[in-house]
């Protein structure tokens, strides 16, 4: 999560309680994620509530709903005395602490340490923990990991050296930077620096029922599987992506590898072994090695993933993992679905996640 995203969580949850119908049921469950999106109303007794308010549930034709505490008062409501609901509720306060944390991380030149962010943040570093993860989705150190990958990324495209890029990125010697580059950039920083030169990606692109699909692999395995409309989009998307890397049109033997993966798309019964070569945050490995788990046929929420890699809190950044997926297939991304079931977003297309879990149903 970056600071923008912190401050704009509010916004996110208030736009999943748009349609009255789904706050009264976030009202009949005392949903404390729905507070600060909306306050209800009883006009019996012109009271006005947080949606997790611990009195009596009044009858829902007795229920109007209002924006925001402002707007409950113009309508001649008055705050309840239990839930208080004129105050800044628990979410928005979380999120402003951790917005706060996310910018004292990116502007410090070495990471703070815990004990310093939580002394800031006015908690006990064990509080300040377990609430920078719930909100974020990664611990306060795994932001940092990924607020300094981004930085050596473009400390390396505008630094002259690679010397003059590892001390503006924040690393105070040469050593440390060059235990993490390879986590980082999965190459060397000259080849990044120079654009992916020296790197050669094998590549082919073929035919399914899904449209075009293009597949992509180093030495190491495969790195990318991507649908599309447009055969020639998926060759530039891969071209813009290493624009001076070694782009090698797939022999034969690599033609088969790409007839496997749509062998795959058309019949799941068959399975997919591959050997991956996939870059992402800690999180983003945790999630995908979760999904290729899921067998064909079957589909978890995503609070389900959240829950199988121990961040229970971590649905919205688990979907974030999942939308990063660059291993269409290969990481079963479109076997996680809604909690009611119903398929939610999809990189390459709804339709497409639709009918990869309708064959895989159907095998």
């Amino acid at each position: 999560m970056t600071t923008i995203e912190a401050k704009t969580e509010m916004a996110r949850i208030t736009r999943s309680f748009r349609d009255d119908d789904a706050r009264w049921e976030a009202v009949h469950r005392r949903d404390r994620s729905a507070d600060g999106a909306f306050c209800y109303a009883v006009r019996t007794t012109g009271i006005y509530c947080r949606p997790s308010c611990a009195a009596r549930l009044p009858r829902r034709d007795n229920v109007e709903f209002h924006t925001d505490a402002a707007a409950a008062e113009k309508a001649g409501f008055r705050p309840c005395k239990r839930c208080q609901p004129n105050a800044q509720g628990p979410i928005a306060r979380q999120t402003a602490v951790v917005a706060r944390a996310c910018r004292l991380i990116e502007q410090a030149e070495e990471l703070p340490r815990l004990d310093e962010l939580a002394r800031a943040a006015g908690m006990s570093p064990y509080h300040f923990h377990r609430v920078f993860k719930s909100v974020t989705g990664v611990t306060p150190k795994a932001y940092a990991d990924a607020h300094r990958g981004r930085r050596v990324r473009d400390e390396l495209k505008a630094a002259s050296t690679v010397t003059e890029a590892i001390y503006g990125a924040g690393f105070n010697s040469n050593a440390r930077f060059y235990e993490s580059s390879a986590r980082l950039l999965g190459m060397t920083p000259s080849e990044f620096r120079a654009g992916g030169t020296g790197a050669t990606i094998r590549f082919a692109v073929g035919e399914c029922s899904l449209g075009s699909i293009l597949v992509a692999a180093t030495e190491k395995g495969v790195c990318a599987i991507q649908f599309g409309d447009d055969p020639d989009a998926l060759v530039r998307n891969l071209q813009d992506a290493f624009p001076k890397a070694q782009l090698v049109g797939g022999d034969r033997g690599f033609e088969q590898l790409v007839a496997k993966v749509v062998g795959f798309v058309e019949a799941p019964q068959r399975g997919l072994d591959l050997p991956l070569h996939v870059r992402g945050t800690a999180f983003q490995q945790k999630v995908w090695r979760a999904l290729r788990k899921i067998k064909p046929g079957k589909t978890a929420s995503y609070a389900d993933i959240a829950k199988k890699i121990g961040e229970p809190n971590a649905v919205r950044a688990v979907a974030q993992a999942c939308g990063a997926n660059p291993l269409a297939v290969a990481i079963p991304c479109h076997r996680v679905v809604r909690r009611d079931g119903a398929p939610s977003g999809y990189r390459w297309g709804v339709e497409r996640k639709r009918a990869l879990l309708a064959k895989e149903a159907a095998a």
